[in-house]
């Protein structure tokens, strides 16, 4: 499958920059609630793709956004800090609200997972609940108390002049489980070069900007006052991120929030709506119709 069965669309998000969606469905024509759906670090809307058809076809009409720096998005030099990420989105969900799109539930992944908790406790009117796959539970302080230590350890590789056909080799050896849809969302990471090499659309400082803001947030300071549902869908595997402590990171969520869901991936990689879209969608639908997020 390819972007082919979806719409693109730039919208304005009136936080001074515009950002590219992806759609599937149509509103006015789909009989579940509608979806948003909100990418990682460095990653982009296309990663979504497998699950964003397959809530398609459970009648859901579906929106997933580039965030600011990423994908075919507009790339600002500033505003890479959490609340003015969470404002983009917040801007995007209320011009999608005037084309259909009614209080939907929003899911995020991994750094987009925090930003959907931040969202529900800054603007729980836009939204019936949120989603955070691995992530919601990221505290980077609890594991790098300083900074400078957090930026070395985190920084990205250079990826800048990778033939494409390598990295996608790499990929489909890293992840022999996942389907096409994931491969090819991943290789949309990067802008491809006229020379057959890939440079990643987010750029280093922009990376660690982010990374920053990440590592500042602090989301259990605010799980007591979140109105909406929160569900937490986390990731346990080899590769997954912190996997030390996110058991004791979801008990604490569970004690927490006041309504709250956690549906386990195990074993599973980080990006696990990428690596098992089919069920990803399936849980997810679930929690939309047996009334969790009513």
């Amino acid at each position: 499958m390819s972007s082919a069965d979806c719409t693109e669309v730039m919208v304005d998000a009136g936080t001074g920059v515009r950002l590219r969606t992806l759609r599937w469905g149509i509103p006015t024509q789909s009989a579940q609630v509608p979806l948003v759906l909100i990418h990682g670090l460095a990653s982009n809307a296309l990663l979504w793709q497998g699950a964003a058809h397959e809530f398609m076809t459970m009648g859901h009409a579906v929106v997933a956004i580039d965030l600011r720096g990423h994908g075919l998005s507009e790339k600002p030099d500033d505003g890479y800090d959490m609340q003015s990420v969470t404002n983009d989105v917040v801007g995007v969900l209320r011009a999608l609200a005037d084309q259909g799109y009614d209080r939907p539930v929003v899911v995020g992944q991994s750094w987009g997972g925090n930003i959907v908790v931040e969202l529900a406790h800054v603007h729980p009117e836009l939204v019936r609940g949120v989603v955070a796959v691995d992530g919601g539970f990221l505290e980077l302080q609890t594991h790098f108390p300083q900074w400078e230590e957090c930026s070395i350890a985190l920084r990205p590789p250079n990826l800048l002049g990778t033939p494409a056909a390598r990295m996608r080799g790499y990929m489909q050896s890293a992840h022999p489980d996942w389907p096409q849809s994931g491969i090819d969302g991943s290789m949309a990471n990067f802008e491809h070069l006229a020379d057959g090499t890939i440079r990643p659309w987010l750029t280093l400082d922009r990376h660690l900007m982010i990374l920053r803001g990440l590592w500042e947030h602090k989301p259990t300071h605010i799980y007591d006052d979140i109105s909406v549902p929160v569900m937490f869908v986390p990731a346990e595997g080899p590769g997954g991120v912190f996997s030390e402590t996110k058991r004791h990171a979801i008990e604490h969520a569970l004690q927490r929030v006041p309504k709250v869901r956690v549906e386990w991936f195990s074993p599973a990689d980080h990006d696990l709506h990428a690596q098992h879209p089919v069920r990803f969608a399936q849980v997810v639908h679930k929690a939309t119709t047996d009334g969790f997020f009513s």
